[in-house]
């Protein structure tokens, strides 16, 4: 006889390992006695009432899903925050009857199966696992969200690839990498390939920036590559996230960009042809003072989330979905919890405590700059320091190789002291 039924559901962009996560919850479940339904699409057909898009799982189903990239139970963003989506959400999950759900995402599903948690009340359990390969929630012992590890590998990879045919080819690369606050991401990639420079969004001290900020700091790497060794390539790793902190008034009327946001509020960033905008910003400033150089833009993102997980990644999740439906089992349950694994023991923490009161969302875990991590990643790259600004023989060539005088050159790079 059935002692219950468990959801399982994904929501939000997907992420290498979800599978494994779905894997491993499914058969704990169904070997403690669990009826296991999956939810297809995340949120979506919950919130329109809809109680058909589930299909019950059986273990040989899911049983070497683990290893595959993507999602057996697709996902979608859907959110039901709005009352009446939220009214049909429960009234979904109450026709299921299911009296546990184990949700798969990120900051923004975390907040979902929250707001889900507290509508349905004591009639059912909820656990969460963190899944983003952007890394940007604050999991304890500095634990990296499943699928990162993953996404930073294949995405160091692509980068080598591309930093070999910048030199090979006398041209420049801009790398927009995906991560939409934090720049965990990016930086892990450039900071493990190699790669000429990484600007990630935590290091401008303005909520707000000016493209002219960013692209400063590109061409200043730019002349300084040519001063410090006489090279015209290399591959600048951008993080997404600053995009969104770019003053919209910059980004309007530039080809391509389309404001607009998603359902959970967020400025759309694949409407935000960052890395094309760096290119034409940049090929223009050179072309200004007659020097013509290859820049070349490449949006990296889509290629890592449904990669095949590493075995990091792969062993991972398979100790999150085991840690789930123990937690829900368990007779220690305190309430819906986000699953968490640390120094080799699950852990649940109250959504409560993730939850930021002023934003009602996920607190976000940026990137921190005072950080060794972070300090070893800066002292790598070639960019325009305040030192070099300082010394007046750097000012010299850098200004030469950029037509100016020293004094106009200082002034033009005076935003990066």
């Amino acid at each position: 006889m059935s002692k219950g039924k468990l959801g399982i559901l994904v929501g939000g962009g997907p992420a290498p390992g979800i599978n494994g996560v779905i894997n491993a919850a499914t058969i704990k479940a169904i070997n403690s006695g669990l009826e296991v339904y999956g939810i297809y699409d995340g949120f979506k057909w919950l919130c329109r009432g809809d109680a058909a898009h589930v299909r019950r799982l059986a273990i040989e189903d899911i049983s070497r899903i683990h290893v595959d990239g993507g999602s057996y139970l697709r996902t979608a963003r859907d959110n039901p925050k709005d009352p009446q989506l939220m009214a049909n959400t429960v009234k979904a999950l109450q026709e299921l009857d299911l009296q546990y759900l184990v949700t798969i995402g990120g900051d923004d599903t975390a907040s979902s199966a929250h707001a889900v948690d507290v509508a349905m009340g004591s009639t059912l359990r909820v656990a969460h696992v963190p899944k983003t390969i952007d890394n940007d929630l604050p999991l304890p012992g500095g634990m990296p969200t499943f699928g990162f590890q993953t996404a930073r590998e294949v995405g160091a990879r692509l980068v080598q690839n591309l930093m070999e045919d910048s030199r090979t080819t006398s041209r420049w690369y801009i790398v927009v990498a995906m991560g939409r606050k934090a720049g965990h991401l990016a930086l892990g990639m450039g900071k493990t390939a190699g790669a000429t420079l990484t600007v990630i969004a935590e290091e401008f001290a303005q909520q707000t920036l000016s493209l002219d900020q960013v692209c400063h700091v590109l061409e200043g790497a730019m002349l300084k590559r040519r001063v410090l060794g006489g090279r015209r390539d290399g591959v600048a790793v951008v993080a997404e996230g600053i995009g969104e902190r770019i003053d919209p008034e910059d980004l309007k009327g530039k080809p391509g960009v389309i404001v607009s946001y998603d359902a959970h509020g967020h400025m759309e960033l694949r409407e935000i042809p960052l890395a094309r905008i760096l290119k034409s910003e940049l090929e223009q400033r050179f072309a200004a003072r007659k020097d013509k150089i290859t820049v070349v833009a490449v949006e990296l993102g889509y290629e890592l989330r449904c990669a095949a997980p590493i075995p990091y990644d792969a062993e991972y999740t398979r100790d999150l979905g085991w840690g789930a439906v123990n937690y829900l089992l368990s007779d220690e349950y305190h309430g819906s919890a986000l699953i968490c694994l640390v120094e080799g023991r699950i852990r649940p923490i109250p959504f409560d405590q993730l939850i930021d009161p002023a934003t009602q969302r996920a607190r976000v875990r940026m990137v921190d700059i005072g950080s060794d991590y972070y300090r070893s990643a800066r002292d790598y790259m070639i960019r325009i320091e305040p030192s070099d600004l300082a010394d007046e023989n750097m000012v010299s060539q850098l200004a030469a190789e950029a037509k100016l005088t020293p004094e106009e050159f200082r002034r033009r790079f005076a935003d990066l002291v």
